[in-house]
């Protein structure tokens, strides 16, 4: 699901507002993702989990808690992690997340929340809204071109959702 609300991000990352997300309980969403958007293999992924969720999710989070906030940190994962999100732990075992509170990005956190009630993951896949070697999308025509031009089921587009019918066509919803 491509996802495209409120206002542009500012830094090297999306961080919700612009971001492409997918399930990070099977690592081969790796091959899929990357060729749906033509990135590189070696290009890492990176989860979102709610700020409640990340104690259970990564160890030693509370000193860097506002930068893991931008997915600048890298954290050890626990055991429950690495069965729940393999897609988003390194090799290492470490999971460079961003973690998302109420308060900073309500309505990311919303969903975060439904993903869990209806799936019990405490986290998906949080990656930027763009084609490889494109910029981030910035408006809604953006938005929509990026989503024809690549294989994305579905775009959240402000209350919107958008889904790409098997012929190519799209219906809203």
């Amino acid at each position: 699901v491509a996802r495209f609300a409120g206002g542009m991000e500012y830094g090297p990352r999306a961080l919700g507002n612009r971001s492409i997300f997918a399930p990070a309980g099977d690592c081969s969403i790796h091959q899929r993702l990357n060729r749906l958007l033509r990135r590189d293999d070696f290009m890492p992924f990176a989860p979102v989990v709610r700020e409640e969720d990340i104690e259970a999710c990564c160890r030693n989070t509370v000193k860097a808690g506002y930068s893991a906030s931008f997915m600048n940190v890298s954290f050890q994962s626990t055991d429950y992690f690495r069965r729940r999100c393999p897609a988003v732990v390194h090799r290492d075992g470490t999971t460079r997340p961003q973690i998302v509170s109420r308060a900073h990005n309500r309505s990311l956190h919303t969903v975060l929340s439904e993903y869990k009630r209806i799936t019990g993951i405490p986290g998906f896949i949080n990656t930027s809204f763009n084609i490889h070697e494109e910029p981030i999308v910035c408006s809604p025509d953006d938005a929509v071109r990026s989503f024809r031009n690549a294989g994305i089921e579905y775009l959240a587009i402000e209350n919107f959702l958008v889904q790409k019918e098997a012929v190519g066509n799209e219906k809203m919803g």
